[in-house]
């Protein structure tokens, strides 16, 4: 199904929307690689995947993949077609199943997307990253591309059901490596120090201003 929709949908999309696009020659063509994104737009998800050079896997609700009738049919065969992996993220496991989940994607060899900030920035500025994808550079031994997302918020405002007509920007920086740097170093502060070296990279890239604290998630993000 994913390559059927991406023969279909990205010269589509680009047609639509036309996103400019920098970098694409920092991104490994094979071998297990965690590509991490600022975070503004539901369609986030969608343009990463349909601008990468190789499949990129992200976490989606389960609720998209649990619809039925043709509807859900439909959804479900769009977001499996992208990549997307089911998470509950109402589960109190949900976290440490989404670890296991995206450690099994690098495992194989593919490509993982992830947002450090955990959640959608409301606001525009760019919040500090959560540990877990130093977690999962660090435990797969696998470089981190940054990713920086410009414009997406207009592709798609909170609230918005449909994608809407918007100019967007897709960076991807140089790859950071992780592996064999940190030997020696306590495991808490070694995943702050990758943690912070991937969003300074990613701030490089979109020029938001740092919030300098958490996102916290809301019911609807």
């Amino acid at each position: 199904m994913y390559h059927v929709l991406h023969t279909v949908v990205p010269p589509l999309a680009k047609a639509v929307w036309r996103p400019t696009v920098h970098g694409l020659e920092h991104v490994p063509t094979s071998g297990g690689v965690i590509l991490a994104s600022n975070h503004l737009s539901f369609a986030d998800s969608m343009i990463i995947p349909i601008v990468a050079p190789r499949p990129v896997a992200f976490l989606a609700k389960s609720d998209y993949f649990t619809g039925t009738g043709v509807r859900g049919a439909l959804q479900r065969g769009w977001f499996e077609g992208l990549g997307m992996l089911p998470v509950d993220r109402d589960d109190s496991k949900a976290a440490i199943a989404s670890l296991d989940t995206a450690l099994g994607v690098l495992g194989r060899g593919g490509a993982f997307g992830i947002y450090p900030e955990g959640t959608r920035s409301r606001d525009g500025r760019l919040y500090r990253g959560r540990t877990g994808v130093a977690h999962l550079a660090l435990t797969a031994g696998v470089p981190v591309v940054p990713v920086g997302l410009i414009g997406t918020e207009r592709l798609q405002p909170v609230g918005a059901r449909f994608p809407t007509l918007a100019r967007v920007t897709v960076s991807f920086g140089e790859p950071i490596q992780v592996a064999g740097r940190f030997e020696g170093v306590p495991l808490g502060r070694a995943r702050r120090e990758v943690t912070d070296e991937i969003m300074a990279a990613i701030q490089g890239l979109t020029g938001q201003e740092p919030a300098g604290v958490y996102n916290e998630r809301t019911v609807e993000a």
